[in-house]
């Protein structure tokens, strides 16, 4: 695969040529399981780019980022949201040991089988 000024002079020796014709001679192809090939565009244009200086940089992560914050409801509960149990690695049924202090409440998981022996 042509990368770089490589790949800059090889697209403008073929500019009168199909675009599939450009992105085979370049060497952007693989072949699948059947024999055929496949012409991989993407890769392609993302190399095209980055020979002509553009940074696309990094991919963002969708989603909105975490606060690490979380509120009191009106009728007492405290909820944690999905990202954060996500993150843990954390099961429906899991239990929690809850420590109080004077200004914090400190919440540490149980592992789900070891809450139900000692009940």
């Amino acid at each position: 695969m042509l990368t770089g000024t490589e790949l800059l002079e090889k697209v403008r020796h073929l500019k009168d040529h199909g675009k599939s014709d450009i992105v085979r001679a370049c060497g952007y192809v693989s072949h699948k399981q059947d024999g055929s090939e496949r012409l991989n565009f993407t890769a392609f244009y993302e190399a095209l780019l980055d020979a002509k200086g553009v940074d696309l940089g990094q991919p963002k992560s969708p989603g909105r980022n975490l606060t690490y914050k979380a509120k009191l409801h009106s009728d007492g509960k405290v909820i944690i949201g999905s990202a954060y149990t996500k993150k843990m690695k954390l099961d429906p049924d899991t239990v929690f040991d809850i420590e109080v202090g004077r200004t914090k409440v400190i919440l540490t998981a149980k592992s789900a089988l070891a809450a139900t022996a000692e009940v």
